[in-house]
């Protein structure tokens, strides 16, 4: 695998999308610009029992890094800086979250997102998470069956009707009586998550806890 990201590598460099220096994606001197935060504060949703966002989407690099992640040209490596930026978060608080009796379930993609992007977003960090936190991933359970239009041009009325009877759940013994991260990419006003949260816990998990990259405010997730 080494060998294969070396060939890669040499072939199509990477650059960083903030300075455009050579080597990565995301430079150690850009990463540091990020503002990650070092604080948490407590959230309390309908279903959501807790929130944590490391970073604000107004940030012009974190909208840029998400958006080259889940829109053409759809760069699917970004997941390890994203999951990095949410890390580092984890780091940084004085109260550092134990999330080891939960596991981590991703918000899912329709089918046919799912096969124009090629890859689930929230998956992919949600991969490089379990493997920093060290639990299970349970990307079988939670699935979405109903096609819905892009959250990020409606309005927050709009976007709770869209996201209606989006999600299902199967195999349910996975997550009955488990506490679950439940990782996306943003968060803006919560209809997605909320009702993915509604599913989970109608199908048994117990506390269900958000993950994302970033936080916006309605409007700011627009794609620019």
């Amino acid at each position: 695998m080494k060998n294969k990201e070396f060939l890669l590598d040499l072939i199509f460099p990477k650059f960083c999308l903030g300075c455009k220096k050579e080597g990565s994606f995301l430079c150690e001197d850009c990463f540091s610009t990020l503002e990650i935060s070092t604080s948490h504060q407590k959230f309390k949703g309908k279903n959501l029992a807790d929130l944590y966002f490391p970073v604000n989407y107004e940030n012009f690099l974190v909208k840029k890094l998400i958006q080259n992640f889940k829109y053409p040209p759809l760069i699917k490596e970004l997941k390890k800086e994203l999951a990095l930026i949410i890390v580092s978060h984890f780091l940084l608080l004085d109260k550092k979250p134990n999330f080891s009796q939960f596991v981590l379930v991703p918000i899912p993609l329709s089918k046919k997102k799912l096969k124009c992007r090629g890859f689930n977003q929230a998956e992919e960090i949600g991969k490089e998470l379990a493997n920093f936190l060290k639990i299970p991933l349970i990307s079988d359970c939670l699935i979405k069956i109903k096609e819905t239009k892009d959250q990020v041009e409606l309005s927050e009325k709009e976007r709770k009707e869209n996201v209606k009877g989006a999600f299902f759940t199967k195999n349910k013994e996975k997550i009955l009586g488990e506490n679950v991260l439940l990782v996306d990419d943003v968060f803006t006003t919560g209809s997605t998550m909320e009702e993915a949260a509604r599913v989970l816990k109608e199908a048994g998990a117990k506390k269900i806890v958000g993950i994302v990259v970033a936080k916006a405010s309605p409007g700011q997730d627009k794609l620019t």
